[in-house]
């Protein structure tokens, strides 16, 4: 996964959007203490900054250094650059000893890990029974009807070739995927539940997200460059059509949340 992401790691931590406050007020309710949490994934640090609010020290994760050169730093943020898997003592080194985390999170990344393994090393250090596993995706952005009449056929027809296979999961909203976790306390079940992301962009923000995607990094290695003048005119013609340079896109946000139980 971290070699997709070193051409654009830059757009990647410009224009990805941050997560809504309520997503973590929610999660946070659900740990009965806020001393340590591991963001996995933690890409530029964005959901890593948001839990550095709340929880007294988190350990932020990746795969991929050039990612985590646009993190930005606060003195409660550990960052860490991990190999995609570890032993048991590795684990321990880098991230933390066993049962001692609150929460681990993983925003946007799940459908990346290699889960069963994923899930040995959570289960081994997070508290227990009330340590919490919180994983969310975002889907595709909305902008206007006419906007997204552009958007649709670009995402499901012209870049569908280039996703990974991992981006169904992200299509189907984490429904699928597999989560062995109990619920946590006041819910009946994992998920998803839903909230939204909302990020002011100009035309030119909006594309460059579309530019970092992984899909686009993968057409562009293949000699395929999927915003043609023909899109961007396209895009181009409908962004503008009401006279307003900047709008609010959204962006739903599905969570799956468990605890660890015994």
């Amino acid at each position: 996964m971290a070699k997709l992401f070193i051409k654009q790691a830059k757009q990647y931590a410009e224009t990805r959007p941050s997560y809504p406050p309520q997503l973590f007020q929610f999660i946070a309710s659900k740990t009965p203490l806020h001393d340590l949490a591991w963001d996995v994934g933690t890409g530029s640090g964005q959901a890593a900054q948001s839990l550095a609010g709340i929880y007294k020290n988190v350990i932020a994760t990746d795969t991929s250094p050039k990612q985590l050169e646009f993190a930005t730093k606060l003195p409660n943020i550990k960052y860490q650059l991990t190999p995609p898997i570890m032993s048991s003592s590795e684990l321990e080194q880098i991230v933390a000893a066993q049962a001692s985390l609150d929460l681990v999170t993983v925003a946007q990344a799940m459908h990346w890990l290699d889960l069963p393994k994923f899930y040995k090393e959570v289960k081994l250090v997070l508290k227990k029974p009330h340590g919490v596993i919180a994983a969310w995706c975002y889907t595709v952005p909305q902008v206007n009807n006419s906007v997204d009449s552009v958007f649709v056929p670009f995402y499901k027809i012209n870049t569908d070739p280039y996703w990974e296979p991992q981006r169904k999961l992200v299509d189907d909203k984490y429904t699928n995927i597999d989560f062995p976790f109990e619920p946590v306390d006041g819910t009946d079940n994992t998920g998803p539940f839903e909230f939204v992301i909302e990020k002011l962009m100009d035309l030119e923000s909006y594309f460059t997200y579309l530019r970092s995607w992984s899909a686009y990094q993968t057409a562009k290695d293949k000699g395929v460059e999927l915003l043609t003048d023909d899109v961007i005119d396209n895009f181009k013609r409908t962004w503008n059509e009401d006279g307003q340079g900047q709008k609010v896109v959204r962006y739903p946000v599905y969570l799956r949340i468990g605890r660890v139980g015994n």
